[in-house]
């Protein structure tokens, strides 16, 4: 059986402490939706990330971009696995821009979507999120 494949796998469990941790960290005071995300690099390091909301919208950082943000400053390339939770049930999912800034770094990413209000769970992979992905190929057969 394929790690992370199902829900309530164990595998999950420090993921989603760190998801949560993060997202108690969230500065939201415009949309009053605290988002905490969780990046597990193939070395084993959690990385955690939340959402920070800015007057100017364009300048808000989602809770995925957060954390890639911080893996990669950290020297963090590679990722095994990503949970995201939201306060909304069905739990949130990652928005466009995240899709792709997760998409640079990781193919197919399993992610593990969580709500906080009712527990429901759902895994989605990043392939499925965002099909024929625009990526440095693309930028290689412009030259």
């Amino acid at each position: 059986m394929e790690r992370f494949a199902t829900t309530d796998g164990g595998e999950w469990a420090p993921l989603i402490a760190a998801a949560n941790a993060a997202r108690a960290n969230a500065y939201a005071p415009y949309s009053n939706y605290a988002v905490g995300a969780a990046l597990l690099c193939d070395d084993g390091t959690i990385v955690g990330g939340c959402n920070v909301e800015n007057a100017s919208y364009g300048g808000t950082i989602c809770a995925e971009r957060s954390a890639v943000v911080s893996a990669v400053g950290a020297g963090k390339r590679a990722f095994v696995a990503c949970v995201v939770v939201t306060q909304s049930d069905p739990p949130g999912s990652p928005c466009g821009f995240c899709r792709q800034v997760l998409r640079e770094l990781a193919r197919d990413l399993p992610i593990l979507l969580v709500s906080a209000s009712s527990g429901a769970r759902r895994i989605v992979r990043l392939a499925q999120l965002l099909p024929d992905a625009f990526d440095a190929s693309d930028l290689a057969r412009a030259r």
